[in-house]
């Protein structure tokens, strides 16, 4: 497949749906797990030779020796790196989220969420879409670190907090547990009406840091938790990879050797609660900062990885990186998300290094630090994704977080890249791809060029 073009239009590539019948292209099996796009899985699987260092590191395998024939049926295919790219003289362009004009979405404006400092934001957390109900929903730490909130919303803007019985006195509250971090899933796939709400809850009630995994029906009642984790770190999170059927643990690591600092191991397993027990560093390293993010002027310290939440989103696994860029002594930290694919689920590529969803720059505002992605990463709203994420105000000539609040900010579908020509010929040919449908669409604007 080869298109070319020439103009001051450009040349501006989001994606390409498969669906066209390829006749006699075969992918050849084996026995290693093969994924849905053609890449074939080392074994063991996860790798645990990884070594994390401040040296950049080199590109994914798949990207770097593809498959001689991919398969693109699951999923638009995003061109956001060359893993579907043969040959082409466009200049690949990121696009970050824009801030939605009239955030915070979300404050702390109820009493119980202005204990130990104002606050009703996503630390992670989650925000998803029920269909069955036609509800955006929103799980969020109510109170610095005290208990997890929930809150609705028919536009995915405008939120309600509902009165509910879990807290005598008539609060939002869905849970009590004394926290850091937390994950909130809704379970679409889930075949039990009793687990389609997941929730795991960073806590240290016996002095050592863990999660507890807890079930739900209805994301309000949760009752007592199924499983304690093994040891993690408290910025530890988790996601659903349905490319394989995993759960993944995003698990907070701190690593001085190296001056790798804070960064993630990696724990993959089928069941939630059924296989999380692991042992102290038994879960394999797996990605961390670099020296290719960019120190902040006024402080020159390395950067740092705070958190991933991940999601996956049609062809590929989007990770969402919350980078720390250091502790300055009067200002919250002043942490930004920035954005990465994986295409097995492991191995990442981040092109950009140029945040995606920043913190601001002007005292006051309500983003001025700590800026943080939500679980669940985004959500499909008509032709836009909706990004939440934590914003902190800051106290002035202080580290604290002033009033913490949730954002809203906002990306074309799509259009995380762009593939562009400019005022000269460009053109792009892809690798050979397979696929099983009817018709193939491709999101070319190519005005004066050729598909």
């Amino acid at each position: 497949m080869r298109w070319s073009n020439r103009g001051p239009l450009g040349c501006t590539l989001g994606l390409l749906i498969g669906a066209l019948l390829l006749a006699g292209e075969g992918i050849a099996m084996s026995d290693q797990e093969t994924l849905c796009n053609g890449i074939r899985l080392p074994s063991p699987w996860p790798p645990r030779d990884v070594q994390l260092s401040r040296q950049p590191m080199p590109l994914p395998p798949h990207v770097a020796s593809p498959p001689s024939v991919i398969p693109i049926d699951v999923g638009r295919q995003l061109l956001v790196d060359n893993f579907l790219v043969e040959t082409t003289t466009l200049r690949r362009v990121f696009h970050a989220a824009k801030y939605y004009t009239d955030n915070p979405v979300l404050k702390p404006d109820q009493p119980w969420e202005q204990a130990d400092g104002p606050t009703a934001m996503v630390f992670s957390d989650g925000v998803f879409y029920d269909p069955a109900e036609h509800l955006f929903k929103m799980w969020y730490m109510g109170g610095y670190i005290k208990s997890t909130c929930y809150a609705f919303s028919r536009d995915g803007v405008h939120w309600e907090k509902p009165v509910l019985d879990v807290v005598p006195g008539g609060t939002n509250i869905v849970d009590t547990t004394g926290r850091d971090s937390a994950t909130v899933w809704l379970d679409l796939e889930e075949k039990d009406p009793r687990r389609r709400y997941k929730m795991v809850v960073y806590s240290y009630p016996e002095g050592a840091g863990a999660l507890s995994v807890f079930f739900s029906d209805d994301g309000i009642h949760w009752g007592r938790p199924v499983a304690r984790t093994g040891p993690c770190g408290d910025r530890t999170t988790v996601f659903w990879n349905p490319f394989r059927r995993v759960w993944v643990y995003s698990l907070r690591e701190y690593l001085p050797a190296g001056g790798v600092g804070r960064c993630r191991r990696y724990w993959e397993t089928a069941d939630l609660a059924a296989d999380a027990r692991w042992k102290s560093g038994e879960p394999p390293l797996w990605v961390g900062a670099d020296d290719l993010d960019p120190r902040r002027p006024d402080l020159d310290i390395p950067c740092e990885l705070y958190n991933l939440d991940c999601v996956a989103y049609e062809s590929v696994l989007l990770g969402l990186f919350s980078l720390w860029r250091g502790q300055p002594p009067d200002r919250a930290k002043p942490n930004e998300v920035l954005v990465g694919f994986s295409r097995d689920g492991f191995h990442w590529d981040r092109p950009s290094r140029e945040a995606f969803i920043p913190v601001s720059e002007r005292y006051g505002d309500w983003n001025w630090g700590n800026v943080q992605s939500a679980g669940g990463c985004c959500l499909v709203v008509g032709d836009k994704l909706y990004f939440y994420v934590s914003g902190r105000a800051g106290v002035p000539g202080s580290a604290k977080s002033g009033v913490s609040c949730t954002g809203l900010a906002v990306l074309r579908r799509d259009g995380f890249a762009s593939l562009d020509a400019g005022n000269k010929w460009g053109s792009l040919t892809t690798r050979p791809v397979c696929f099983s449908g009817k018709y193939l669409f491709v999101n070319v604007a190519a005005k004066g060029g050729e598909l």
